[in-house]
């Protein structure tokens, strides 16, 4: 099968509606959401009125980007044994966040991730540099999604890599700063559960039609996939991508370390747990999403296999070399072929889906990156205290108006970096913002939460100890130079053999954080770690 581009036009325009319906809908959330409250804590969490099960949804809309509805589908195609097992890391980081951060950091913190450590420490330099990190962690992923977003839909057009790819760019882009700045985390909210039951009904849907195909014999399934993709029995076994060689090995072990501990230190996930009223839904609100994650990546390896049997994994990669059209391949083909009116229809609509998919994401990152930078970096330079309250000259509604100002800014900024970025390699942004996360932002948090002498030096340490080694490292990775496939291939000057760099950075994020505090002429103040340790774990003082 050909790509998506050279299907018949009834994709295209049925496509078109289908995308239009869900803007129509985002937006119309949007203006509800908008009037229903200008608070400081409407703005950044919704009031905290939402219900475990409607967190938990929003959690799972924030978390499965179009990266995990295309990409790892697509991997499982390509790979299949390999790409269940990069499916892995995304389910198990879940358990992290459930066991060592969702209740702990409802009760400590009050907007962002940097709440946390601010409760306990002098509240500049924290802010200051957890700030960063979160700026950069948000802006990372937010420029992978909206580059996504403009080649998935000038593809599915049939546009090609023309002016419609940068139109769409410009387009999410602007929908995210409408979204961000007039219904703050309660339309961002919204617009995430919509996206999830979307999501869950489309990969149920498929599911299915391929089961059915099938007659739910999960052998010739599997038969079927192996037969059609190339590789014979190797499909069904490891090694097929990254047992290759010995760096190979290494450069998954690194990504998965990264995705494993990386969630936990995603700004944009930590914020979602400040939306609930209690830690207990905090708790209930991550068992809904590690339900929702895990009933959708099992679907994900049907749909993988489906797309490697159905449409044959050599269709899978001539369409596109990362397998990101496996879906929408699988949807047509399960409707009759691209000439049916089935398929036409089942196409239009996973592509939708995976629009809103992209549209619900950059939402989320959008906002938590404009908390960070209105609440942390902005209000928390003009704080006193350790504490972190706010000083005479800053008002909530002050923070409100920076942060809507700021989302305009950084939506401006994520548009003209995507602009320049889409002929560029830029699946690593993904990886590198979990390997960001997991290296800067994990540390300093448990460390927090955890050890009674860590201090404010070594809290920075940890952030910029684990930040400035993951972004050296990629710079000088085969991803930047030295590859076919690296973001400037004409040159070399590559030393660091692996892609991701989650496997130095995070132990490096870790040993700073320690030598930061060993070092640290300011003692740890033993009340206030007190203090926050009765607070996160019994809530005793929570906002």
């Amino acid at each position: 099968m050909s790509a998506p581009a050279a299907a018949p036009a009834g994709h295209h325009g049925l496509a078109v509606a289908l995308f239009a319906v869900v803007v129509l809908v985002t937006l119309a959330i949007t203006l509800w959401a908008g009037r229903r409250g200008r608070a400081a804590e409407d703005f950044y969490v919704g009031g905290r009125g939402f219900s475990p099960l409607q967190n938990g949804l929003a959690l799972s809309g924030d978390y499965l980007s179009a990266a995990s509805f295309l990409g790892v589908t697509g991997l499982i195609a390509l790979y299949g044994y390999d790409g269940v097992l990069y499916s892995i890391g995304f389910l198990v980081a879940w358990l992290v966040v459930l066991m060592l951060v969702a209740e702990l950091v409802r009760n400590a913190g009050r907007y962002t991730l940097a709440d946390v450590p601010a409760l306990r420490m002098r509240a500049r330099p924290v802010r200051a540099a957890a700030g960063t990190a979160s700026l950069a962690v948000s802006l990372l992923y937010l420029i992978a999604q909206m580059v996504g977003a403009g080649s998935l839909v000038a593809l599915l057009l049939g546009t090609g890599d023309g002016p419609a790819k940068a139109w769409t760019i410009v387009a999410v882009g602007a929908l995210m700063i409408v979204y961000v700045t007039v219904g703050g985390m309660r339309a961002t909210t919204w617009i995430q559960i919509v996206k999830a039951v979307l999501l869950v009904a489309g990969s149920v849907l498929l599911t299915v039609l391929v089961l059915v195909r099938f007659h739910g014999d999960l052998g010739a399934l599997m038969q079927a996939a192996a037969d059609r993709s190339g590789a014979g029995r190797a499909y069904l076994e490891p090694g097929l991508k990254y047992g290759a060689a010995l760096t190979s090995r290494l450069d998954f072990v690194s990504l998965g370390l990264a995705l494993v501990l990386g969630t936990a230190g995603l700004p944009h996930i930590v914020c979602r747990f400040y939306t609930v009223p209690t830690a207990r839904a905090a708790r209930r609100s991550t068992i809904w999403a590690i339900g929702l994650v895990g009933a959708f990546y099992l679907m994900a390896v049907v749909l993988g296999l489906g797309a490697a049997a159905l449409v044959g994994t050599r269709a899978v990669r001539s369409a596109n070399p990362a397998g990101n059209t496996a879906v929408p391949l699988l949807a047509a083909e399960l409707g009759g072929g691209p000439g049916a009116t089935r398929g036409v229809v089942l196409f239009a609509l996973i592509s939708a889906i995976a629009f809103a998919t992209i549209l619900a994401v950059v939402a989320g990152l959008t906002l938590a990156s404009s908390a960070a930078f209105a609440h942390d970096l902005y209000a928390g330079a003009r704080r006193r205290g350790r504490a972190g309250e706010a000083g005479p000259g800053t008002t909530e509604q002050e923070e409100v108006v920076a942060a809507r100002i700021s989302a305009v800014v950084i939506g401006a900024l994520a548009i003209v970096l995507s602009l320049f970025a889409q002929r560029l390699n830029v699946a690593f942004l993904v990886g590198l913002a979990f390997a960001v996360a997991a290296s800067a932002n994990l540390p300093t948090l448990l460390y927090s939460l955890f050890w009674r002498r860590f201090t404010t030096r070594g809290a920075v340490w940890a952030v910029y100890g684990g930040l400035l080694p993951a972004v050296l490292l990629v710079v000088f990775s085969p991803v930047v130079s030295g590859a076919p496939t690296a973001v400037l291939p004409g040159v070399d000057f590559h030393w660091f053999p692996l892609e991701n760099p989650g496997l130095v950075s995070i132990p490096l994020g870790f040993l700073a954080g320690w030598l930061g505090t060993v070092t640290s002429r300011e003692p740890a103040d033993g009340d206030r770690f007190a203090e926050m340790e009765v607070r996160s774990l019994t809530g005793a003082g929570a906002v």
